[in-house]
């Protein structure tokens, strides 16, 4: 069974900007959407705003939406919780003011609109990344903070909720093996299915682990844009006088020993990430991107000339993930699935180009999906 298909906007856009309801509400529709991913960055973060607010926030999206027409479909995390070691920080206290004060907020408005919620939330500080043992230990602490959070989102009646996968070793998780062991994990021991979303543009290849041919080249002297995962790694490739089988032996010991500081080469490949758990992400960030910057740049015809992310492309891979045998110890599979354009906006963007520039994008991506709701594979045929 094929999911329908529906065309989004994230409107961390108009942050600052647009920040009643029924403006963004009004603003998205005129861009000739339906459907709203609301943004924690847009006055909407319970550490910020406080729960007298928020309630009132929920009505106010309640009536924006009857004035325009517009759903919002998801809740989604900003940059104000991306920027913290959140619920993977190294104090207790911090971890669990991020579950009770912050995530469980936002599940609780999730609920009250009908809507699912996806985030970002936490990553690993540099002495976690640089030792394998607490690595695994904190891969286990996030995974009981999302069983947990899971739980807490079906007693609510919260939507489907989900991980936004990310591409650096201290952001977890960053590869393919990865996501399907996380939500593997978390569907499991929380009794929920428990999603991803999928971001076209975070998927970059300069954390692949070098082979012995590459290793004999820096020995030595190694330059800029070397990814070797530990310091301990870098330090035995730098300060060796000589390349010898010891020290190859030595580097690529260290390097074993730390395996989830490497991604493959289709870890850096968004169409393969597509392609293998597309049918997991009931939310996919849709950016045009070069495969090698996550700029959330627009679907317009310079940048389309420039970047790798094609409509036609994408919709056959995502359907080949619902082609592939059905894996029992994964999540059920989506059956609606929110392509949203999560296109930044800078400080000193000129509005009046940008909103142009999106106009364009939903243009673009409105040939690929004439209608919300459509079938995937009603879509797939049509190309």
């Amino acid at each position: 069974m094929y999911p329908k298909i529906h065309l989004a906007i994230d409107n961390c856009f108009a942050y600052k900007r647009w920040t009643q309801p029924e403006a963004w509400c009004q603003a998205i529709a005129d861009l000739g959407v339906q459907y709203v991913e609301a943004s924690a960055d847009n006055e909407l973060d319970p550490l910020f705003m406080g729960p007298e607010y928020l309630a009132d926030w929920v009505v106010n999206v309640r009536r924006a939406q009857k004035a325009t027409g517009v759903r919002v479909a998801n809740l989604y995390s900003g940059h104000g919780t991306y920027s913290t070691l959140g619920m993977t920080h190294t104090d207790a206290r911090v971890r669990r003011r991020m579950i009770d004060s912050w995530f469980k907020p936002m599940i609780e408005m999730a609920a009250e609109l009908d809507c699912g919620f996806g985030f970002f939330a936490h990553a690993f500080p540099e002495s976690v990344v640089q030792d394998p043992e607490q690595y695994a230990q904190y891969i286990g602490i996030l995974e009981q903070g999302l069983i947990e959070l899971n739980r807490y989102a079906e007693a609510c009646g919260c939507g489907e909720m989900g991980i936004e996968q990310m591409y650096s070793p201290h952001q977890y998780p960053w590869t393919i093996a990865h996501t399907r062991s996380l939500l593997r994990t978390v569907t499991a021991q929380s009794g929920r299915p428990f999603y991803f979303t999928e971001d076209m543009g975070h998927h970059h290849i300069k954390f692949q682990r070098p082979n012995d041919g590459q290793l004999r080249k820096i020995i030595g002297n190694v330059p800029k844009g070397t990814w070797l995962g530990s310091d301990k790694a870098f330090a035995l490739a730098a300060d060796a006088p000589a390349c010898t089988d010891e020290v190859l032996a030595a580097i690529n010991a260290e390097m074993d020993n730390n395996p989830n500081l490497f991604a493959t080469a289709k870890d850096g490949d968004c169409y393969a990430w597509l392609g293998e758990l597309g049918c997991y992400s009931p939310i996919i960030h849709l950016q045009q991107t070069n495969g090698q910057l996550s700029a959330h740049l627009p679907f317009t015809a310079e940048q389309n000339s420039k970047g790798i992310i094609d409509g036609a492309r994408f919709l056959r891979a995502l359907k080949s993930s619902y082609d592939r045998p059905v894996e029992g110890d994964m999540p059920k599979r989506c059956a609606d699935i929110y392509l949203t354009l999560e296109l930044f906006a800078g400080t000193s963007s000129i509005m009046r180009d940008f909103m142009a520039d999106y106009r364009e994008s939903v243009e673009y991506w409105r040939q690929w999906v004439p209608r919300d709701g459509m079938d995937l594979n009603e879509l797939v045929d049509r190309l």
